[in-house]
């Protein structure tokens, strides 16, 4: 195949699929009772140096609680997929989690500004980068989903973000016309925020799934958080709402409020006044290391970080904030 052109960053994951075949090939699939705590997971399935990917898009169903949890572990040295990533990826630099990202979007927390902390962690020059568009990152993430090493597109062809990723322009053996190829990537280990969950890891999501289906199928390894766990009937009555199956799971989490202070669909709004303290705690870095503390590493789980943020009371104002309908 004809290579025209090519970005000059490395590509962090190896895209290929026999290797990544090697690994499902071994993967259990039995339909078992896979419910953890969050330091569970973490502990066997996030270790140091390993790449994460996030499940959801900016704010909106982010596994805060799972996030939380790397923190308090400490992990280091993780490689990171940047999918438009907002608060999670404030999370993760606050921690000093991270050594390579893949970057669509990151640093910015949309209209609400910049992440004053991301950004010095960015510009220290310690983690490596190389960039993507989000689309860049859905068409890899469904080459892996579909185990082939690439994926082709046309919307980076001519800008700098060609030249910035890791990605090659080739000629299409048909009709001799340049398109962009971009490799697949498998996560080491994705966490996905869902509505409802059994305890085997059968998946309703309400609204936009973003590129959370392709995730599932791409990640070796897939921990969920859920809103709520409901019973086997649940899901065998409407098979057709399971997005992600049982046999692609290998942790489900109980996490009512899971993705506070973001926004979960149908469920509760943002709480942008606990966003914007983040970003006001940042512009001191012996301030945020305090902030830190006292909502972060000094707390023991995420029930306790509710409380502190304003407990039921708060939550219930967020429901409010947001458009409940009939399930």
């Amino acid at each position: 195949m004809n290579i025209i052109e090519e970005g000059q960053n490395p590509l962090f994951m190896d895209p290929d699929p026999d290797k990544a075949r090697e690994f499902f090939r071994k993967k259990p699939r039995a339909m078992t009772d896979k419910r953890m705590t969050e330091k569970e997971a973490v502990d066997k399935f996030i270790p140091d140096g390993c790449y994460l990917a996030i499940g959801g898009f900016g704010a909106n169903r982010i596994p805060t609680a799972i996030i939380h949890e790397i923190l308090r572990a400490r992990r280091r040295n993780l490689g990171f997929l940047g999918h438009t990533s907002t608060h999670d990826f404030q999370l993760l630099c606050a921690g000093n989690c991270l050594k390579k990202v893949d970057v669509a979007y990151i640093i910015g927390l949309e209209a609400r500004g910049l992440s004053p902390n991301a950004r010095r962690v960015m510009e220290s020059g310690e983690v490596e980068v190389c960039e993507w568009t989000n689309y860049a990152l859905c068409v890899r993430l469904r080459a892996a989903a579909e185990g082939v090493s690439f994926g082709i597109a046309r919307s980076m062809l001519g800008t700098d973000t060609l030249k910035m990723s890791g990605a090659k322009v080739i000629e299409c053996p048909f009709t001799g016309k340049r398109f962009v190829a971009l490799p697949a990537v498998w996560p080491d280990v994705a966490v996905i925020h869902v509505h409802e969950s059994d305890i085997y890891g059968n998946c309703h999501i309400r609204g936009i799934s973003v590129a959370d289906l392709e995730l599932a199928r791409a990640a070796k390894r897939v921990i969920i958080t859920a809103e709520r766990l409901v019973d086997g009937y649940a899901i065998r009555i409407n098979p057709t709402r399971t997005v992600i199956p049982f046999y692609l799971v290998d942790a489900v989490v109980e996490a009512p409020f899971g993705s506070y202070p973001g926004n979960m669909a149908y469920e509760y709004f943002s709480d942008e006044q606990h966003l914007a303290l983040w970003l006001k705690a940042e512009k001191d870095p012996d301030q945020f290391q305090k902030f830190l503390d006292k909502y972060i590493y000094n707390v023991s789980s995420f029930e306790e970080y509710l409380e502190l943020c304003g407990g039921i009371k708060k939550l219930k104002e967020l429901r409010k904030l947001e458009t409940l309908v009939d399930r």
